[in-house]
């Protein structure tokens, strides 16, 4: 299939998010997915919630090419075209439920993670869940050695990269007018961390 990109992490994790989301999100409306790479996610998350409009972005032309690819292969009516959204520029005006991001903090600068939070804070109505995956570091828990190493690699092929610390992200969240309500633990030292709109 022409510009379909697939990845190997989206296929072992996408069963387990899927499982935590099933709590976490509203029944009905638009769910915004923030850099969406690949595309597999929204494609699996759309057919898991068909009730759930699924609305994919990402910066990338590569990633805008495959997730358009997905869509046209698979055909699901509830799986919108990909929005064209890098989360330091202005974001489209969208009636959205809920915002999702998935292993996008720790390969990005911290300043994308202040406006992932501003964005969403602009977006998102009272009590409606942003919700993130990936690994982080945990205050007062030993990090595993693998998530050390990977953050050490990260910051090696760029210094503003690497792993957030979730006391750090959590009162920029505050900050910004949102509420932590819970953190699960996922496979392969992953965390899934839900805030509120206050």
């Amino acid at each position: 299939m022409s510009g379909a990109q697939s990845s190997p992490a989206a296929a072992r994790n996408r069963a387990p998010i899927a499982a935590v989301l099933e709590g976490w999100l509203p029944e009905r409306g638009t769910v915004l997915e923030i850099a969406s790479g690949t595309g597999e996610h929204a494609l699996f998350l759309a057919r898991r919630f068909s009730a759930i409009e699924w609305q994919p972005s990402d910066a990338s032309d590569a990633a805008l090419a495959s997730i358009a690819a997905w869509r046209t292969e698979e055909g699901l009516p509830n799986l919108r075209p990909p929005l064209r959204l890098d989360v330091r520029d202005d974001w489209p005006v969208l009636d959205a439920a809920a915002v999702l991001c998935i292993n996008m903090v720790h390969i990005s600068p911290w300043a994308a993670s202040l406006a992932l939070l501003d964005g969403s804070a602009r977006l998102l109505a009272s009590g409606a869940p942003l919700i993130l995956y990936g690994p982080w570091i945990v205050d007062g828990e030993e990090t595993a050695p693998g998530n050390l190493a990977f953050d050490a690699d990260l910051r090696r092929r760029d210094p503003a990269w690497g792993l957030r610390r979730t006391g750090t992200f959590r009162e920029a969240a505050e900050e910004r007018g949102f509420a932590f309500a819970q953190m699960r633990d996922m496979p392969a030292n992953n965390r899934m961390l839900l805030f509120r709109k206050v």
